[in-house]
């Protein structure tokens, strides 16, 4: 039986950990603004890294994306609608507030040449990668004396 080989990621599910203990603290924080994180996918494609993050109901200029440090960071705030303050909600789920999620970068990116837009309540980061350097193998030979 042939067994198909998977590249263990160790720090892969780190992200997903403390998206579930930001999840976990955030019902103890009775009194402050609710706060919430968007999920995201991070994924290679055509030697571009592609970051979605869902931004359900934001506009495109409410979004804020800087890289700085190799740091990409995605930050915006959801604002709760005036009108529905008033109302009395027998079960409330929905997010709002402010959010920031930040991401390292490869080293090399350059920052410029980032594209985002926004469709569907996701924004989308377009970041090409860096041509990888060649790899090649130098002998040296020790010299007498």
């Amino acid at each position: 039986m042939a067994g198909t080989l998977t590249r263990w990621e160790p720090f892969a599910e780190l992200g997903e950990l403390r998206s579930r203990f930001d999840r976990l603290f955030e019902d103890f924080a009775e009194g402050r603004e609710r706060k919430w994180v968007p999920a995201i996918d991070v994924e290679r494609d055509n030697g571009n890294l592609i970051v979605r993050a869902d931004v359900p109901g934001m506009k495109p200029e409410e979004v804020k994306i800087e890289v700085e440090d190799d740091i990409l960071t995605v930050s915006g705030e959801h604002e709760e609608r005036k009108e529905e303050k008033d109302k009395t909600y027998l079960r409330r789920e929905r997010r709002y507030g402010s959010f920031s999620r930040s991401l390292v970068l490869p080293a090399g990116v350059e920052a410029k040449k980032i594209k985002a837009k926004t469709h569907d309540g996701v924004v989308e980061v377009t970041i090409p990668l860096p041509k990888e350097a060649k790899k090649e193998s130098v002998k040296i030979t020790p010299s007498a004396g």
